[in-house]
């Protein structure tokens, strides 16, 4: 079997002195009934995802929980760990939010920035050595509890190896500029995690019996199981922030402050180290339950929270860039808005409703006539429906083939990008006009609309985020938008109620006429293309006023945000939408990932002012994940 060599525990001690981070596709059980095409959307496998349900209810699965929350370079980490099937992967995958929230932290970001103050990593480096020496104690209890002689043997050379480093613990201390012999005082988060650790060791886990009651061997191997998954997350927490981090030294080479701690936890022999306590882990999970494995996860799960709290609590005296929202004070009004289909939900809004309207139709006819009559009926409007999407696939990529057909801009020109997205906006206005002509979207019931709106399934972490982000205006100005293409805006009304921000939240898009309330087919078109959103979003800020300073972040995954995307001052692109990055290209437009960006801006802050973002920079920022909006603008 493998040897279980000690890892370099958390890193502190290797540092010297200063001077030497469902599908898009439903799962349908039945039988799929209408392509309908998304707006602003070309790429046809991607269009042909929207296969709609043939069900009344229109019943979505559940968003689960991706690998693509991580950001590339923590996605290549995650390919590492121990084996695809494995528990240790699991429960890394399972506490992924909480990793890249701790990739947002102030500490981690001014750490890898190389401008963290050096005052702060001293206290940080004197926490860590507080937990460094519970790590030791937790090992020894562990290897007490062990019952198999490979992992007893795996953790007492662990605790061995602590003990080792402890030794050096006054010259390293010295080193850098901590006073050795002074009593180490934990932090409230460097505490609660140790003895959330110790506690673990000890048996004290709520729905299994304390140590003193532990009496039989396989009693004893669970206990070395959970103290073990306390443990792990910790080392590939390190190692999966050494990996993001990697990539910034560039830039600063050997003059950057902290490259051994980034050289440390990049390593490969660390990476090593953290796979061999991820392969105790799944050797001492081996012979666990299920409920028991459910008790491993909320263990793992826990110690990865108490991990990133341990980051978020590291004292910071210095401007920072994140969260986003720290720059805000009574002097400051935020404006945040998003795009809707696709950039907030699963599945588009115009799918839902075409299909709503042939379940609706089909209804009408069956309470009349016979059941032969009821599918011809559905036929021809299923028929009619895959006529006009055809037609708006085949005539939106000729459009977008034109626009990529200007000459391609040697920087930034948005004067030209306005000018040429225009013929999108007719076009887009045209194809409303043929579905208004149709009558297709007549006779669909209010009430109907609203029950599917509540239905929609929101993309991981957008609930979430909404749910936290509308808190902030109990202390600072703030407001909160929503601008979508969708036909219609009730749609949108019941699926943000429903999440219960319907209050804080402004809806701009198109609306149905009812007569009572059953619609009449015609929209009431106020936003239909690219031009129509950006002017919404101009109107929105200018209505603020100039009394305050203003700060505006917009969200979008297509063409149609491109232009409120390039003039709010933080532009973030959900998503890879060829077409949105090969327009934005032909402009000009730089496409950069989220974190990255973070890390430049903190590199830029000079003195007091840690506001380095403004609008038509011609820059725009890739999000992994709504996760990931949420830690650069909430932080964790």
């Amino acid at each position: 079997m493998r040897s279980f060599s000690h890892p370099p525990l958390r890193g502190f001690l290797l540092l010297r002195s200063p001077k030497s981070v469902s599908s898009f596709s439903p799962s349908l059980s039945i039988r799929p009934r209408l392509l309908l095409l998304k707006r602003d959307r070309s790429n046809p496998s991607f269009l042909k995802s929207f296969s709609l349900l043939a069900s009344a209810d229109l019943k979505f699965p559940p968003a689960s929980l991706r690998s693509d929350l991580f950001p590339p370079s923590a996605r290549t980490g995650m390919a590492s760990v121990v084996g695809e099937g494995s528990v240790a992967a699991r429960l890394w995958i399972a506490s992924s939010k909480e990793a890249l929230l701790g990739s947002y932290t102030p500490f981690v970001v001014l750490l890898a920035a190389g401008t963290l103050d050096m005052d702060t990593f001293r206290r940080y480096i004197a926490q860590d050595a507080y937990f460094l020496r519970a790590f030791a104690q937790a090992y020894e209890m562990a290897a007490e509890c062990a019952d198999d002689d490979d992992a007893k043997d795996a953790l007492n050379e662990l605790r061995k190896d602590a003990l080792d480093e402890l030794k050096m613990h006054d010259s390293v201390m010295q080193d850098w500029g901590v006073d050795p012999t002074k009593e180490i005082i934990p932090n409230p988060a460097t505490l609660k995690y140790t003895e959330f650790l110790l506690a673990t060791a000890a048996g004290k886990i709520r729905g299994e019996k304390g140590h003193a009651n532990i009496v039989t061997p396989f009693e004893k191997t669970k206990i070395a199981a959970y103290t073990v998954g306390s443990m792990t997350p910790c080392m590939r927490l390190y190692a999966f922030l050494g990996k993001e981090l990697q990539s910034y030294l560039k830039a600063q080479g050997n003059c950057h402050p902290y490259k051994r701690w980034i050289d440390t936890y990049s390593s490969t022999s660390f990476e090593e180290s953290a796979m061999q306590i991820e392969d105790l882990l799944d050797k001492l999970s081996v012979s666990l339950t299920g409920g028991e494995l459910e008790i491993m996860k909320k263990l793992y799960c826990q110690a990865m929270k108490l991990e990133v709290e341990f980051f978020n609590a590291q004292s910071i005296v210095q401007p920072v860039v994140v969260p986003f929202t720290k720059v805000l004070d009574k002097e400051t009004q935020l404006v945040i808005c998003s795009d809707f289909d696709l950039t907030c939900t699963m599945l588009d809004s115009c799918a839902i409703l075409a299909e709503l309207a042939i379940l609706t139709a089909s209804k009408v006819v069956q309470s009349d006539t016979d059941s032969l009559a009821t599918q011809k009926s559905s036929s021809v409007m299923r028929n009619s429906w895959d006529i006009l999407s055809k037609q708006y696939a085949e005539e939106y990529q000729q459009c977008i083939e034109s626009l990529l057909s200007a000459e391609q801009a040697e920087t930034f020109d948005y004067e030209s990008l306005c000018k040429s997205i225009e013929k999108l906006s007719d076009f887009e206005k045209q194809a409303n006009s043929r579905i208004i002509q149709s009558g297709l979207l007549k006779g669909l019931n209010l009430e109907d609309i609203k029950r599917n709106g509540e239905r929609l399934i929101l993309q991981d972490g957008c609930k979430d985020f909404f749910q936290k982000v509308i808190t902030i205006k109990e202390n600072f100005d703030a407001d909160f938008h929503i601008l979508s293409f969708c036909w219609c805006a009730d749609l949108i009304r019941s699926s943000i109620a429903s999440v219960g921000c319907l209050n804080d939240l402004s809806i701009h898009a198109n609306e149905f006429n009812y007569e009572g309330s059953i619609s009449t087919g015609e929209i009431i078109t106020t936003m239909e293309s690219p031009t129509d959103k950006v002017n919404k979003f101009r109107s929105i800020l200018s209505k603020l006023g100039n009394e305050k300073k203003q700060l505006s972040i917009y969200i979008g995954d297509s063409v149609g945000d491109l232009l409120c995307l390039l003039e709010a001052d933080v532009g973030i692109v959900i998503g890879s939408n060829s077409s949105l990055r090969r327009i934005g290209e032909k402009f000009g437009v730089s496409f950069t990932p989220l974190h990255p960006a973070v890390i430049k801006k903190q590199m830029e802050v000079v003195g007091n002012d840690s506001y380095p973002w403004k609008g038509l920079s011609g820059i725009l920022y890739t999000a992994s994940s709504w996760t990931e909006v949420h830690a650069f603008i909430l932080g964790a």
